[in-house]
């Protein structure tokens, strides 16, 4: 679900962009950064591309089942208005 690459080029970034006196603590810093973005990303309620778009055809075929079942019993709402009368 999570990148651990894209995590890392994060962390990376943030460790090369320390002041220069920090630098000497770059590899902690960037360890550590890494440890607390997945942390954070793993608090966050996510799914992945493939559950979305696998969710989003479901809820497709949803409606149109839906719509087919509301066309349906419009039709034999009124056949029985029809019928009534």
């Amino acid at each position: 679900m999570l990148n651990p690459k894209k995590i890392e080029e994060v962390a990376k970034q943030l460790s090369d962009n320390l002041p220069s006196g920090l630098k000497q603590f770059a590899g902690e810093f960037e360890e550590r950064s890494k440890q607390v973005l997945q942390q954070q990303l793993m608090k966050l309620d996510v799914v992945s591309r493939e559950e979305f778009d696998i969710q989003q055809q479901v809820l497709i075929r949803t409606r149109e089942k839906l719509e087919a079942l509301t066309a349906r019993v419009e039709a034999l709402e009124a056949t029985l208005a029809d019928k009534a009368e």
